[in-house]
């Protein structure tokens, strides 16, 4: 594998472009493995400082406010996922773009289960790969999720599988898809990145489009934009289509029932007590049930897998129970269909704080969920919180806005009524005054507990 990217790489004009983690990672395989060959960093901010780099005399910076001038001089432009191109003209570049996930799909994508779609993503590679690991499968987590797919390929063997969770930047240029590939949903996201709804949409697609027909695709139908895009294309892949909603229409459905989960008339699987809240989550199970049948394992000590498997951090993570009352924290809902399900997954919500960066996303659908549901007091935040309030006005619940986590937290302590619940689940990007949703869970966390922190919200002035 090693030998087949490098020889792709030798003896060309390389660009970097994006200097974030990824980027640090590509530097780094290119060191190692081309020696001091001559490269350009290009971010939008000057990196000939970076620590990594700062000492290497082989090195050109692009930077400032024309740093994606002139991409067209390069004859491989390795991208990283922060990196936007929406705002220029890539139609003379296109076939010079690549990517880590590209490098090494073109090499290696036999041994892929690629895994994608607007939420869930996190909790589906991760529920995939402890369910191989622990069938003593020699198996990989990668990808989006915080690895970066070279850092560990001199660890890869001829047999190891590698689940990477793909993200629709990482999947915008490929050329090349995995061998199993899943799509979990699809919803109105990073729209500040594609541009567009369409160009979203589509640069998730593209992890259905290059396969072939010995290639293994796995959808659910019950997502109208899902729907649409099937019957768009002629994907070749072997086509799964998973529901909870429709009746089976091939041997290849496979359907939600209650608390089971049937491939056409075989039963693959029955709900027991898990720790992962909600009936959202098992139509994630569905699809790693599926995968494990395809994959021929043992579907009793998968069950057990994914029954004892802890949600990941901020994915409606129960924080404890204060003051007789009980919190949870759900950063990582950044679209309204995350947070309107995890609203549905918990018993007894009388507080939602919710709120985040302003992506310019439709709340329409969200306002009526929440001006229906039970939830007594709403808490809004920050830049979509300013935008819905306006509209929550006289829905008879109690409105409360305010532009940072202290002051919504201390008015979550006074409002929620003993013995219920109080959820912190942004239905928004966190990415405005924060570097990540993680940090904003961190921040919350460590309110509702009364610990010390040195969080601080960013000023966006």
């Amino acid at each position: 594998m090693i030998s087949e990217i490098v020889k792709k790489l030798k003896d060309k004009n390389i660009a970097i472009l994006g200097f974030g983690l990824e980027g640090k990672s590509t530097y780094r395989f290119i060191r190692k493995y081309l020696g001091n060959v001559q490269l350009t960093i290009i971010d939008g901010k000057d990196k000939s400082t970076d620590e990594i780099c700062k000492n290497d005399s082989n090195l050109d910076f692009i930077y400032g406010e024309t740093y994606l001038d002139n991409l067209d001089k390069y004859d491989i432009i390795i991208k990283t996922p922060g990196i936007s191109l929406k705002d220029i003209n890539v139609d003379g570049i296109k076939d010079k773009i690549t990517s880590q996930l590209e490098l090494l799909l073109e090499v290696n994508r036999k041994n892929i289960i690629g895994i994608t779609g607007t939420k869930g993503k996190s909790t589906t590679s991760s529920l995939i790969y402890n369910v191989m690991k622990e069938q003593d499968i020699d198996v990989v987590l990668s990808g989006n999720i915080g690895v970066p797919v070279l850092d560990e390929i001199e660890n890869y063997k001829e047999d190891t599988k590698i689940v990477i969770e793909m993200s629709s930047h990482q999947l915008e240029f490929i050329k090349t898809s995995p061998h199993i590939a899943v799509i979990l949903n699809l919803f109105q996201d990073h729209l500040d990145h594609a541009g567009t709804l369409e160009h979203y949409h589509n640069n998730k697609m593209n992890i259905f489009k290059y396969q072939t027909e010995d290639d293994i695709a796995l959808y659910s139908i019950d997502n109208d934009y899902i729907n649409q895009k099937m019957n768009e294309y002629d994907y070749k892949a072997v086509k799964y289509d998973i529901s909870k909603d429709k009746e089976a229409t091939s041997t290849n459905s496979i359907r939600i029932i209650k608390d089971s989960i049937y491939m056409s008339d075989k039963l693959l699987y029955v709900d027991g007590k898990r720790n992962l809240i909600g009936d959202h989550y098992l139509v994630d199970i569905a699809f790693v049930i599926t995968i494990a049948k395809l994959l021929d394992l043992n579907l009793d000590k998968a069950k057990e897998t994914i029954c004892n498997f802890e949600p990941l951090p901020y994915r409606l993570q129960k924080v404890g129970t204060f003051n007789d009352i009980t919190y949870y924290v759900d950063t990582i809902a950044t679209v309204p269909e995350a947070t309107m399900a995890a609203v549905d997954s918990i018993d007894n919500i009388d507080t939602l704080i919710f709120g985040g960066e302003d992506r310019h996303t439709d709340y329409s659908h969200f306002v009526e969920f929440l001006k229906r549901c039970s939830v007594k007091n709403l808490i809004c935040m920050y830049g979509t919180g300013s935008r819905i309030i306006k509209d929550l006005e006289n829905c008879g619940k109690n409105i409360y806005y305010s532009d940072n986590m202290r002051e919504a937290v201390s008015i979550a302590k006074k409002v929620t009524e003993p013995g219920t619940v109080c959820l912190l689940s942004p239905a928004a990007s966190s990415k405005d005054f924060f570097i990540d949703y993680q940090e904003k869970g961190k921040l919350f966390v460590s309110l509702i507990k009364g610990e010390e922190t040195d969080i601080v919200e960013k000023d966006k002035n």
